[in-house]
C-alpha cells in the first residue's frame, strides 16, 4: 500500500495550495490564516527553490501557523528543503505546524523520498507544536530540545534506527502524540525493541498520551515489550497498527498489564486468527479497538507490513 491522496487538511485547517494546482483561490488569499498553506512543485516543473520566494511574495505569511510541503523534486539534491525553510523563518512568525512530504505514490514511492539534515527546521522554528514528516531516505537530525512540541509523527517504509534512536535521546516534556511507522529492514527499517526503550518507558515523555509503533516487521516483539511498558499505564491511545501483528502478539498483549484504561487500541491491518480478534474485542468491552482489514496467512506471500515501497 501507498500513500495516494494529498491532505485536505492539516492541523485543523482546511489546506491552500501554492503551485502546479494552480493559483490559490481569493478565499485563501483573503485570509492566509484561515488555511494550512501546501507548496509543492511538480515532474518536469518549475523547480522547489524557484517556487517558494514566488509563495513567500504572493501569500502573506505573517499569520499563517500551518504549512504543508509537497513534491520539491525528489531526485535533486540539490534542494535542500529545510535549508529553505530555515532560511525564511523571519517570513514565518506564527508557524507552529509542519508536514514535511506530503507526496502521493503518484509522485514517488514513500522510500523514494529523499530527505536531508532536518536540524534547521527544529532550530530555526522553536516554538514548532506539530512536526510530521513523510519518507525516511537521507533522513537526519540532531536531538531535539523543545518545550513546545506536541506532535510528533513519522511516516515511512523503513524508518532507519539512528533515527528512532534520535527521538529517543530527544528532551520533549510536553510531548502528548508520538507515531512511528517503522517500516521493513528492505527498506532501512532496522530499528530493534531496544530501539523502543525511551518511548516504552516513558521517563523522558511525562505529557505523552498517544503511541503509535506501527508498520513494522517486529510487530510481535514489539507487542511483548508493550505488555509490561510503564508507559502505557498512563496513554490515553494505542496503535500497533499496520505491521506483522499475529496471534502471538496478540496473545502477550492479553496477558500483559491491563489495556481496560485506553480509550482506543488500533491493531488495523493484522494477522490475527478469527478467535484471537474474538478474544482482543472481549477482554477491551469499554475500548474502542479497530480491528479491520484482517489478513489471512499465505505461505505463498509469507507476512508483509502494510506500508513498504
Amino acid at each position: 500500500m501507498g500513500v495516494y491522496q494529498h491532505l485536505t487538511e492539516f492541523a485543523g485547517l482546511p489546506v491552500a495550495e501554492f503551485g502546479v494546482s494552480g493559483p490559490p483561490s481569493e478565499e485563501a488569499l483573503a485570509s492566509p490564516s484561515s488555511y494550512a498553506w501546501a507548496v509543492r512543485s511538480g515532474y518536469d516543473e518549475e523547480s522547489f527553490a524557484d517556487l517558494w520566494p514566488k509563495f513567500l511574495e504572493a501569500v502573506d505569511t505573517s499569520g499563517i501557523t500551518a504549512l504543508v510541503i509537497g513534491y520539491w523534486g525528489i531526485y535533486d539534491d540539490k534542494v535542500d528543503v529545510p535549508k529553505l525553510l530555515s532560511g525564511s523563518a523571519s517570513a514565518l512568525p506564527a508557524l507552529r505546524s509542519l508536514f514535511l512530504g506530503d507526496i502521493v505514490q503518484e509522485e514517488a514511492e514513500i522510500s523514494w523520498i529523499q530527505h536531508s539534515d532536518t536540524t534547521p527546521v527544529f532550530t530555526a522554528f522553536p516554538a514548532l507544536e506539530r512536526v510530521e514528516v513523510r519518507g525516511a531516505a537521507g533522513l537526519s537530525f540532531e536531538p531535539v530540545e523543545s518545550e513546545a512540541l506536541r506532535t510528533l509523527r513519522f511516516e515511512s517504509g523503513g524508518l532507519p534506527a539512528s533515527v528512532v534512536r534520535t527521538v529517543g535521546r530527544s528532551t520533549l516534556p510536553h510531548l502528548e502524540h508520538l507515531d512511528l511507522w517503522l517500516g521493513a529492514s528492505e527498506y532501512q527499517g532496522d530499528a530493534t525493541v531496544k530501539d523502543l526503550e525511551p518511548f516504552l518507558t516513558g521517563a523522558n515523555l511525562p505529557r505523552l498520551r498517544h503511541l503509535g509503533l506501527e508498520d513494522a516487521e517486529i510487530q510481535d516483539e514489539i507487542a511483548a515489550a508493550v505488555a509490561g511498558a510503564p508507559v502505557v499505564a498512563r496513554l490515553e491511545s494505542l496503535s500497533l497498527a499496520m505491521g506483522m501483528l499475529t496471534d502471538t502478539g496478540a496473545e502477550a498483549l492479553l496477558s500483559g498489564q491491563p489495556l481496560t484504561h485506553l480509550k482506543r487500541l488500533d491493531l488495523h491491518y493484522h494477522f490475527l486468527e478469527e478467535p484471537m480478534v474474538e478474544r482482543v474485542r472481549a477482554a477491551l468491552p469499554g475500548v474502542e479497538v479497530n480491528l479491520d482489514d484482517r489478513h489471512v496467512f499465505d505461505p505463498d506471500d509469507g507476512f508483509y507490513v502494510e506500508v513498504s515501497e
